[in-house]
C-alpha cells in the first residue's frame, strides 16, 4: 500500500458527497470523473443505508486475542492478533480482514517509549483500571485461564479503518500539464483495511473513551413506554455531522482519540501491565484484551434466535 492509499481523502465517500447521479444523453462527451461520480453515488446511497441501519460496528468475526511470543523453529514474537471478520464504518463502508492481522505489541512498546521518551506512555498508565473496562472483563478477569487485571497498566485501544488501496497500473495518457503518451493509471482500487494501537491518554473518572451504548430499552418494562422511547431515539438519530453533502469534519466519538480517523471503528481495549517506573516498563506478559465495549451489529437470524422466532 502506498503511502497516498492511507489518506482519508483517497475516497470521494470520506467527503460525504451530495447524492448527485449522472444523466446521460446521446452524443454526450464522457470522461473517467463521470464514471467515477457514477460509482460513488451507488456507493455511497448503499453506505447511507448501512451506516443508518446499523450506526457501525462489528457484524462478524474480528475477535481480538494476545498471541504470546514463541520460541523455537517457529519462533514468533508477541502479538495483538485479529481473526478474519467484517465491520461497518461510520460512513456505512464495508470493512473486510479476510485473514488474520497481527499488531507487534513489544514492538509498538518499544516505538512508543522511544517515539517522545515515554510521555505518552506514562500518560496512558493508569491505576484502578476496572473503571475503564466493560462489566463482561471484570468479571472474567482471573478465571478460565485469563489474566487478572493489573494494578498499573498501560491503556490502548484497537481500531480498524477503511483504507482505498490503488492497483493495476495500466497505459493511459497523461493528466494535468504532461504530454507523455506512456503513462500510467490505476486501473482498480481495492477496499482494504488498516489496523492502529492507540495509547489511550486522558481518560479519568468522568472519561472512559469508550464507545457509547446508546439508550438501554431493554431495561423498560412497561412495553408503552419503550415503545415511546424508541420512536424518540429513531427521531434523535440523524447525526448532526456526516450529512450527505454537508462539509467539515465528522463529529469525534467517545473512542477517538484526538489525531485518530474518525470513521475508525473501535474494536476492543488492551491493557499492558507497567510498572511504577517513568517512563514505564513492561511487568510481565499477562496483557488483558477487552472486545466487549465495541458495537455490535446483530444479524437478523440472530435477533430471530433471541426473540424465539
Amino acid at each position: 500500500m502506498n503511502r497516498l492509499s492511507r489518506a482519508p481523502d483517497a475516497d470521494p465517500l470520506y467527503a460525504r458527497p451530495a447524492a448527485e447521479r449522472p444523466s446521460y444523453a446521446t452524443g454526450m462527451l464522457l470522461d473517467a470523473q463521470d464514471f467515477t461520480d457514477e460509482q460513488t453515488y451507488h456507493r455511497g446511497r448503499l453506505a447511507r443505508a448501512l451506516a443508518s441501519l446499523t450506526g457501525g460496528g462489528t457484524l462478524a468475526g474480528l475477535r481480538v486475542v494476545q498471541s504470546p511470543a514463541t520460541t523455537g523453529a517457529n519462533a514468533r514474537p508477541e502479538e495483538i492478533r485479529v481473526e478474519p471478520g467484517l465491520a461497518i464504518d461510520r460512513l456505512g463502508r464495508l470493512i473486510e480482514v479476510p485473514r488474520p492481522a497481527c499488531l507487534r505489541l513489544q514492538a509498538w512498546f518499544d516505538a512508543e517509549r522511544a517515539a517522545d521518551g515515554g510521555d505518552r506512555l506514562r500518560r496512558a498508565a493508569y491505576a484502578s483500571l476496572n473503571r475503564f473496562l466493560s462489566p463482561r472483563a471484570i468479571a472474567e478477569a482471573g478465571s478460565g485461564g485469563r489474566p487478572p487485571i493489573p494494578a498499573r497498566g498501560v491503556v490502548a485501544d484497537v481500531f480498524l479503518r477503511f483504507i482505498a488501496c490503488a492497483r493495476g497500473l495500466t497505459p493511459s495518457f497523461a493528466t494535468g500539464p504532461f504530454e507523455a503518451l506512456d503513462a500510467v493509471a490505476t486501473s482498480r482500487v481495492r477496499d482494504a483495511y488498516e489496523l492502529q494501537l492507540i495509547a489511550r491518554e486522558g481518560l479519568d473518572d468522568g472519561f472512559n473513551g469508550l464507545p457509547s451504548p446508546g439508550p438501554d430499552l431493554a431495561a423498560i418494562a412497561n412495553p408503552d413506554e419503550r415503545r415511546a422511547r424508541l420512536q424518540d431515539a429513531i427521531l434523535d438519530s440523524y447525526p448532526a455531522s456526516g450529512r450527505a453533502g454537508s462539509p467539515g469534519d465528522l463529529d469525534p466519538l467517545p473512542e477517538h482519540p484526538a489525531g485518530v480517523d474518525r470513521t475508525s471503528v473501535f474494536l476492543a481495549r488492551v491493557v499492558i501491565p507497567v510498572g511504577a517506573a517513568n517512563p514505564p516498563a513492561r511487568a510481565g506478559t499477562a496483557v488483558v484484551v477487552d472486545s466487549w465495549r465495541r458495537r455490535f451489529v446483530a444479524s437478523s437470524s440472530l435477533i430471530s434466535r433471541w426473540v424465539g422466532a
